[in-house]
């Protein structure tokens, strides 16, 4: 994540997934940012939604209006807006800058892994997504990139994981399934993708939240109809 994208429409529809799954889940959320410094691409202004009342409003009348309300003229966006409000309820933050150099890497996992102590819910937020072999860790750029051990260790400590995936160059039809399989395979637990325009969630539910999010699931495919859609994994 970076500031600069704060409230565009992938964020729109990032934070009212969160927020479908835990009006009824109801459970204790750490959001993890995994920050990176802002640069100069301007594919992070997509925020022309937030002056189309008529065709945004409906999928989540109380978030819209609050990030309309946080981006107003002269704003500088930036996640803290988020972290300032009540939008995603009693949330707590992680905020810190990754790093890219294996120990700074390895230290700032620490960090984040003890603020997650206690968490049932976890978000993670990542540039790009879960890793990819061409970025190990400590390479410069991997800090666009979650990485295995600390999806495995949020899920060792008792929590759900929700992750945030762009599509590869791959066909969606292979790729989703084939993430959904290895967040399976390597954490054992039931696991949900949930398709956008733009990018692909991955949730990695413990066998206690499971009916919890079915439920949120249901909520998603009611109120986010054509723009957050359940592929169905979890129901099988």
């Amino acid at each position: 994540m970076k500031n600069q994208y704060f409230g565009d429409i992938n964020d729109y529809r990032k934070y009212g997934l969160i927020r479908a799954l835990q009006v009824e889940a109801q459970l204790k959320v750490l959001v993890a940012w995994m920050l990176t410094p802002n640069d100069q691409r301007r594919d992070g202004k997509l925020r022309s939604y937030l002056r189309e009342p008529d065709r945004w409003l409906r999928f989540d009348p109380e978030l819209y209006r609050g990030l309309t309300d946080l981006l107003d003229i002269g704003v500088t966006p930036r996640v803290g807006l988020i972290e300032e409000s009540s939008l995603l309820g009693t949330a707590d933050y992680f905020s810190e800058i990754v790093p890219d150099a294996t120990a700074h890497r390895e230290a700032w996992a620490g960090r984040f892994l003890k603020a997650a102590l206690g968490s049932e819910f976890v978000f993670l937020d990542p540039d790009n997504g879960l890793e990819v072999p061409s970025r190990p860790l400590g390479r410069k750029g991997s800090s666009k990139y979650a990485y295995w051990p600390e999806v495995a260790a949020i899920w060792e400590g008792g929590a759900s994981v929700l992750i945030y995936q762009h599509f590869r160059r791959e066909k969606r039809e292979t790729f989703v399934p084939r993430m959904v399989g290895e967040l399976r395979e390597r954490t054992g637990a039931v696991v949900e993708a949930f398709r956008t325009p733009r990018v692909l969630f991955l949730l990695a539910s413990q066998p206690e939240h499971s009916r919890l999010f079915r439920r949120g699931i249901g909520r998603v495919s009611r109120f986010w109809e054509h723009q957050i859609s359940a592929a169905g994994f979890m129901a099988n």
